[in-house]
This record gives C-alpha cells, structure tokens and sequence, in this order.
C-alpha cells in the first residue's frame, strides 16, 4: 500500500480555501481512480497554533504507480487544473510506503 500526502502552506485566503476545498477540490479528489480512502482537513502545530502547514489531503492506492497512475487520468488533471482556483502556490507531494 502507498499512501500520498499532499500539504499546503498557509494560503492567501484561509477562510476561503478552507471553504472551497470542502464544496468543490475535495470531492474531485474523491474520484481519483484506485483511491482506496482519503482524509483532509487543518494542521496545527503540537501546541495547537500555526505550524508549518495549513492543511492536508492523505490517500491510500494500492502502490505508488497506482498513485501516479490516478494523478495522471482525467480526474486527476481536473484535480491539478482546479488548485490555482483556492490556492496561489505548488502543494508538496508526497508518498509514503506502508
């Protein structure tokens, strides 16, 4: 199993990324092909503040070319046309190995 771990710093807008990542990205995310399970949400520091990050979308595809292969479909283009639409900068990506 693989998991991707998409972070987002602190974006121009938080109220409103927060709001149009929940009512539009977030269910185009749901149609990842492969995608076995996501969570999303806030990040906060172990103090309960600001961290380094703002927010974070995790899933779960059966291997890393399973990932790629559902970045690389229609769905996932979708996806990565739709960013600039919440967020002003490049997401981090990255995959974890279970």
């Amino acid at each position: 199993m693989t998991e991707l771990i998409v972070l987002y710093r602190m974006p121009n807008d938080p109220e409103r990324f927060d709001k149009y990542y929940r009512e539009v990205h977030g269910p185009i995310t749901s149609k990842l092909p492969g995608l076995k399970g996501y969570n999303y949400g806030r990040v906060c520091a172990l103090d309960g503040g600001t961290g380094e990050f703002f927010w974070y979308w995790s899933g779960t595809f059966d291997s890393r070319q399973a990932a790629l292969d559902a970045l690389a479909s229609p769905e996932g283009l979708a996806g990565a046309a739709d960013v600039p639409n919440y967020y002003h900068d490049d997401p981090l990506f990255m995959f974890f190995e279970k």
